[in-house]
């Protein structure tokens, strides 16, 4: 057993390196103008404590922000609700036949899959680019990580309470799409949404900000959806549970930056927003499609 769990940490290495290289690479582009947070004499227990309030900060500003919601937030929120209830429709056989799949894909994806979304690999990689940045007083690098942080603590508790409240039953129960039991504390009854999607993709949209290439920022949000998919091969999410986790995520990140845009001199929003997404229905074919 521990033989195996060392090899599923060695599979997966190659795609935390992946981001990893990412970030160097933001770090290296940012390091002939990367300036201190305020001045030279901010010491890193400085910098810490202020970081930590803007992760508590952040996680707060994005459970208040649907109560200053206008017009086109609520139009939003409408657009997706319809488009998740239309995708309620295709959960079943969109299920039926994610399971089937999963004995044709390679291992090593799988296991990425399923270890990269989980909390523990999550806050060791979020940690990880936090800490980077803070002992080498690169502030992008910082906020990149304060982004991570607060993105994925606003998503997993969100996602852990409405995992108890709705009480869907997962596909591998043997139950139906349309089986409910609110507080049933059965982990089989705990799909929605899903979990490993929210924390791996707030990760993915929230590096994915700092790319203009929009070839890159498709290469980082693919790599952030295959926990969710994997889940599915797994029989352990519907395609809801996931589709609704990825909006929870973009969402999430997309407040929560807004919010640290007052607190840090280096900004991701400067620029007119350059991504939409759009639920795709056609003859044989339903998703979303993300538009750069």
């Amino acid at each position: 057993m521990q033989n195996h769990k060392i090899t599923q940490k060695v599979k997966i290495l190659p795609i935390v390196i992946f981001f990893l290289i990412g970030l160097r690479h933001l770090q290296g582009q940012q390091s002939l103008e990367a300036q201190p947070f305020s001045d030279s004499t901010e010491t890193t227990w400085q910098s810490f404590k202020y970081d930590l309030g803007s992760v508590f900060g952040g996680v707060g500003y994005s459970y208040t922000r649907p109560l200053h919601w206008q017009g086109k937030q609520w139009a939003t929120l409408g657009a997706i609700t319809a488009g998740t209830g239309i995708l309620y429709i295709f959960d079943e056989e969109t299920s039926n036949f994610s399971i089937r799949q999963k004995e044709g894909i390679p291992e090593f994806i799988r296991d990425y899959g399923s270890e990269f979304g989980s909390p523990q690999y999550n806050y060791m990689f979020t940690g990880g680019v936090y800490l980077t940045g803070l002992v080498t007083k690169n502030e992008k690098l910082r906020r990149t990580g304060v982004l991570l942080i607060a993105s994925a603590t606003s998503a997993g508790l969100l996602q852990q309470l409405t995992k108890s409240l709705v009480g869907r039953a997962r596909p591998i129960s043997g139950k139906t799409k349309d089986t409910f039991d609110p507080f049933n504390p059965s982990r089989n009854f705990h799909s929605f949404p899903s979990g490993h999607t929210m924390l791996a993709f707030t990760n993915a949209y929230a590096i994915a900000k700092q790319f203009k290439n929009p070839w890159t920022k498709a290469g980082i949000y693919t790599v952030g959806l295959i926990p969710g998919v994997s889940r599915m091969w797994d029989g352990q999410h519907w395609l809801t549970d996931v589709a609704l986790g990825v909006a929870i995520s973009i969402f999430t990140v997309e407040s929560i930056d807004r919010y640290l845009d007052g607190r840090y001199d280096e900004k991701y929003n400067d620029q007119s927003k350059k991504v939409s997404w759009n639920l795709d229905l056609g003859p044989g074919k339903i998703g979303i499609v993300g538009r750069f």
